[in-house]
């Protein structure tokens, strides 16, 4: 029997339907493609980023491979340019280096709030006019 899905309400930092990040790759914690979260999401993939070979480079670093391929996890690994649902708090430590990744706010989940503040959200937004 399968275990049922505790998913929070896909909603974005404005309040509004959370649009998806990414289908190639596939994303999000769910695999959904969105940076949907809920109570098995213990690291909050909520943030809906570009990543940048800087940002890679920096993640290795941290511990956090995300160019390296996981087919066991079914994770294929990143690419610069590619689209990705990060953990609120890994966005938080690279903004804290100067090395934070652009974000899609249309794509972040309004639960990446409670990490990261929209102040520091903003500035980094490849989707506001």
């Amino acid at each position: 029997m399968q275990e049922s899905l505790d998913l929070d309400e896909s909603v974005n930092v404005f309040g509004e339907p959370l649009e998806s990040c990414s289908d190639k790759p596939l994303t999000g914690f769910f695999r959904d493609g969105c940076c949907n979260t809920g109570k098995q999401d213990l690291g909050s993939h909520t943030v809906c980023v570009r990543v940048t070979e800087s940002f890679l480079e920096y993640s290795r670093f941290q511990g956090n491979d995300l160019s390296t391929p996981a087919p066991d996890m079914d994770f294929p690994g990143l690419r610069p340019g590619d689209r990705w649902c990060l953990c609120a708090a890994r966005w938080l430590q690279a903004y804290n280096h100067g090395m934070a990744p652009k974000v899609f706010l249309r794509g972040t989940h309004r639960r990446a709030l409670e990490i990261v503040a929209m102040e520091l959200l903003r500035p980094y937004a490849l989707d506001l006019n």
